[in-house]
């Protein structure tokens, strides 16, 4: 029997009542003419439940998992490099490391840059998506299809964030991601880049203040516990993208790979109508839980500021993919 990995990173942390930022699961391959190969799977909340039922229907049972708890894998970061070596098969991760790889994806993570959820939509499911899947690809990865955290937000212990001056020296934990890091530097914060494994203890101790994410994580994490005040910024579109390893999809035949791509396409299905009950029944949660949401940002302020945080992309890939996504309707 050849036993491999596969992981699928807490990218998404999606209220299914686990803890932590993801779950792992074990997924089985039932005897076939090029063997047995047991694999456990380290994946967000929603994504995974029709990813998982999705592949094992398609494949009449020879792909399928249990769910176990996160992190259990290390960060998003090491779980990408994990399929790079191949020592991981599959991973569901941020974009926010994985533009440490693929640079042409920090493109995505530019504050201010999506209007809304239809047009990040429509972004990623049209060309400038496929394209950005073609630059994955050329990485030693394989992006299968690309997913969705949400809008993300500032929460903190010390006050409400209503402009930028609210945001004055607070040690705020982002993502390891140079595009977030000078945003927030710009906007007046100290940015702290740090794994989210690593988080909630970070917070629980004070080594940072507070931190940014999308409110599905931010209720699944029950941040609430750690902090007092929720500002809905709104300041950064967070897409995910679920990944596989060269290793495995080449060694996979034609249809057995077309499985792995239709169970990739209903969990972002599925994530994203998650991610759109949440968002109104998240900030009600946080409300019922004692956080102070703040609703009424003016965000102009925060994206004139943070606006020269751009260059970061284009001094090394130019404004035209940014040109690109701003025009489309």
């Amino acid at each position: 029997m050849k036993s491999t990995v596969i992981a699928l990173a807490g990218a998404i942390a999606l209220a299914t009542g686990i803890a932590g930022a993801g779950a792992s699961a074990q997924a089985r391959r039932h005897p076939s003419s090029s063997g047995t190969r047991c694999r456990r799977i380290h994946t967000t909340r929603s994504g995974p439940r029709p990813l998982l039922p999705s592949s094992g229907e398609l494949s009449d049972g020879s792909f399928t998992g249990n769910q176990a708890p996160a992190g259990q894998l290390g960060g998003e970061r090491d779980m990408i490099e994990g399929l790079q070596i191949g020592s991981l098969d599959v991973v569901i991760t941020s974009t926010g490391p994985l533009g440490n790889f693929v640079p042409e994806v920090y493109a995505l993570d530019l504050p201010f840059l999506f209007r809304d959820y239809d047009h990040a939509r429509t972004v990623l499911d049209g060309e400038i998506g496929k394209e950005l899947l073609e630059k994955i690809n050329g990485n030693q990865l394989v992006g299968l299809a690309w997913s969705e955290n949400g809008f993300r937000h500032v929460t903190n212990p010390q006050r409400p964030v209503r402009t930028p001056a609210d945001l004055d020296g607070l040690k705020l934990r982002t993502m390891e991601n140079r595009v977030h890091m000078e945003a927030f530097s710009k906007m007046g914060a100290a940015p702290t880049p740090m794994a989210f494994p690593e988080l909630f203890t970070a917070l629980q101790q004070g080594v940072v203040d507070g931190q940014e994410n999308p409110v599905t994580v931010i209720t699944a994490s029950k941040f609430w516990e750690v902090q007092d005040h929720v500002s809905l910024t709104g300041h950064v579109y967070s897409p995910a993208v679920i990944l596989a390893a060269p290793s495995l999809i080449d060694g996979l035949t034609e249809e057995q790979r077309s499985w792995f791509y239709e169970a990739a396409a209903a969990s972002a299905a599925a994530t994203r109508a998650e991610v759109n009950r949440l968002e109104e029944a998240g900030v009600a949660l946080l409300r019922e839980n004692g956080m102070e949401v703040i609703t009424d940002v003016d965000k102009a302020p925060f994206a004139k500021l943070a606006e020269p945080a751009y260059s970061v992309y284009t001094d090394r890939h130019g404004p035209d993919l940014v040109t690109r996504i701003q025009a489309v309707k």
